[in-house]
């Protein structure tokens, strides 16, 4: 029996609720024992001195952008791959938006095999092995929210589930989904927004958006857009996700929702968990999101129903670009930030160090929960069970350069700065 004790480790597995101090033995890919003190193992067994390191479940990321196939100068799959074992994410989801989009069974056929060659012919001196891969099928053809895909084939060529990662604005449309999708047992996920409403907005309108002269994007174009879809599984029950909740009404609504038991899971992503429209005031294009950042109110919400469970999950929507992509003015920016590396640092320092959210809360939300909204089963740390783990370091300090990132991308309004916190090895 080959494998390693991990000796006074910090446990923390959300499926059971346990965040407790322990020995770990791990061997043939299973967890072997969990125990307060493991004082006899086989000679062959490496023993490590785990104190001051959390050993947690492995992290589960709904949704997140891949360069490859058609913009490999941002990201390939085997950059992707290796930026989120790095993170300790030992589940990835891949939204559709690729060139061409995955919205036939042939790109998801071709996507699938390629991830297994990546791989396969992973690089030697890393030495992390690669998540797995789940891949979003598209809702409509081209992306262009006219015309549904054959969602039957997709769901049997394995995709996860059905998103555009676009807003459906035609309602008619969403609603014949909702329909379409209700034999198929798969998740589908929606961002709602309003484009009419959000206009040329690029900061979420307020009075920073105001003092910064940036055009204002109203909170009213994402709730009247939830506000729409909640109407329409009223009508239909037919389960949905909500993707990238970033307004306190918002909150409101979905809470209202699922007080009323409407089959609905949301999240919000980790940088809207950690900043909000006061951080603009850099200009850092790396800010420009969509949605965009919130107002101080609405961090502040989304904070809370994230620990309250009003907000299941955490999404990292990892969006790479390139430097010549992002170094242009703020509002001709293309939205989006690179984030598997940094997420679980950066919210633990921000949310745990500082005692606002527990160390299983904010485990839950990245872990657990995103599991649960994908419909897949959660990974424990309990005796016989698969080793799907994270050993994590929230101690550990090191510069956010590219030359210390696994991702081609460098899109981060963090870049340059020390990070507190580093995943030291995974189990998947």
């Amino acid at each position: 029996m080959n494998g390693e004790l991990l000796q006074q480790v910090r446990v923390i597995d959300p499926t059971s609720g346990t965040d407790q101090i322990a020995d770990v033995l791990l061997s043939d890919g299973h967890i072997q024992r969990v125990a307060g003190s493991i004082a006899e193992v086989p000679s062959n067994i490496k023993i490590k001195d785990s104190r001051g390191l959390i050993l947690g479940t492995g992290l589960v990321d709904l949704y997140s952008h891949s360069g490859e196939p058609g913009f490999e100068e941002r990201e390939n799959l085997l950059s992707l791959l290796k930026a989120a074992a790095a993170g300790g994410f030992t589940r990835i989801s891949i939204l559709p938006d690729t060139f061409p989009p995955i919205d036939r069974p042939a790109v998801v056929a071709q996507l699938l095999q390629k991830t297994q060659e990546e791989k396969k012919a992973r690089n030697e001196n890393f030495s992390f092995p690669l998540p797995l891969v789940n891949i979003w099928g598209a809702i409509t053809l081209e992306l262009a929210g006219k015309q549904m895909t054959e969602l039957a084939d997709l769901a049997a060529a394995k995709v996860v589930g059905f998103a555009d990662g676009q807003p459906l604005e035609n309602l008619a449309l969403v609603r014949r989904v909702l329909e379409y999708l209700q034999p198929l047992a798969k998740p589908v996920a929606f961002w709602c927004c309003d484009r009419q409403l959000m206009d040329n907005g690029v900061v979420r309108e307020g009075p920073d958006s105001i003092r910064l002269g940036l055009p204002g994007n109203p909170a009213a174009s994402e709730t009247t857009a939830i506000a729409a879809l909640i109407e329409l599984v009223a009508a239909m029950n037919t389960p949905v996700h909500i993707m990238r909740v970033s307004t306190a009404r918002s909150v409101e609504l979905i809470a209202a929702a699922k007080a009323q038991n409407l089959p609905i899971t949301a999240s919000t992503t980790w940088m809207h968990l950690l900043l909000d429209t006061q951080a603009i005031k850099s200009y850092n294009p790396s800010l420009r999101l969509e949605p965009p950042l919130g107002n101080p109110a609405d961090l502040a919400a989304l904070r809370q129903a994230v620990r309250v469970g009003i907000i299941d999950a955490i999404a990292i929507d990892h969006a790479p670009y390139t430097y010549e992509e992002k170094t242009v003015a703020f509002a001709q920016a293309p939205p989006g930030a690179i984030g598997f590396e940094l997420a679980l640092p950066l919210l633990w320092q921000s949310l745990v160090d500082t005692g606002e959210f527990t160390a299983l809360e904010l485990w839950r939300a990245l872990s657990t929960r995103p599991a649960e909204c994908l419909k897949q089963t959660p990974s424990a740390i309990a005796p016989n069970h698969k080793a799907e783990l994270i050993l994590f370091d929230p101690q550990q300090t090191w510069k956010l350069e590219k030359k210390n990132l696994c991702t081609l991308s460098e899109n981060t309004p963090w870049l340059g700065q020390q990070i507190t916190g580093r995943v030291l090895k995974i189990w998947c």
